[in-house]
């Protein structure tokens, strides 16, 4: 695969599709670092799996273990304050009268993209990785290539520096993240997403399932599931 020699950041979770985009900035960036938001989120054990992740992909991969630079954590706790979702509040997963899902978070991704932007404004990198996607998501408006590209855009202007979003699962399915993985470090890798990374909106890690833990009906469980069982098959 090609690389570049320049830096990225890296819009890390620590669930199964932003492992995915950090080891596919790792194989082409010289320097990768990694941002991760807190913002009152129900499911926050996310924010442990991330650092298992990324030491787990350091300590498998030597050759990815240089390139991965500081680990960045921006407190975002207005945005829990004022939102009043099923991410952020502890209520049942339904979809309300817009159509959404009550796990849509107002603006989200919007403001994840801002700050990320303006750290790396700060710590001079303009390329950033993340893992939206069009193709198996949950309906969310700020995952569409769409709104991406014209935010990017703002972002471009008001920082007056010309900022580059990646969006490598942009259009994959569940099934085709886990092929990614696959692709880019094989097993080793796949297993490290199984065991150590968090998707469950709930935050439930206590059952081991075939394809990692999870509480297995919520929206998320069920997307990396059926992704899972498609790859597989």
């Amino acid at each position: 695969m090609t690389k570049t020699a320049h830096m990225a950041g890296v819009l890390f979770s620590g669930g199964q599709d932003s492992a995915t985009c950090l080891a596919w900035a790792l194989e082409r960036f010289d320097h990768v670092e990694t941002i991760g938001f807190t913002y009152g989120q129900r499911h926050d054990v996310e924010m442990d799996c991330r650092l298992r992740v990324k030491e787990a992909i350091a300590r498998t991969f030597p050759q990815w273990r240089t390139r991965l630079g500081a680990d960045h954590i921006i407190d975002l706790a207005a945005l829990g304050q004022i939102s009043e979702t099923s991410l952020t509040r502890n209520v049942e997963i339904d979809i309300n009268q817009s159509g959404l899902p009550s796990t849509f978070v107002p603006g989200r991704n919007l403001i994840f993209l801002n700050f990320a932007a303006a750290l790396g404004w700060r710590r001079g990198f303009t390329d950033l990785v993340a893992g939206m996607c069009e193709a198996d998501f949950s309906g969310y408006p700020d995952c569409r290539k769409e709104t991406l590209d014209m935010q990017m855009r703002a972002i471009s202007l008001g920082l007056d520096k010309a900022f580059t979003l990646h969006t490598p699962l942009m259009h994959c399915s569940k099934a085709g993240a886990w092929e990614m993985a696959e692709i880019l470090g094989g097993e080793a890798l796949t297993q490290i997403i199984l065991e150590d990374s968090h998707t469950c909106y709930i935050g439930e890690r206590g059952a081991r399932h075939d394809w990692g833990y999870g509480c297995g009906s919520c929206p998320a469980c069920e997307l990396r599931a059926n992704g899972w069982a498609e790859f597989t098959r």
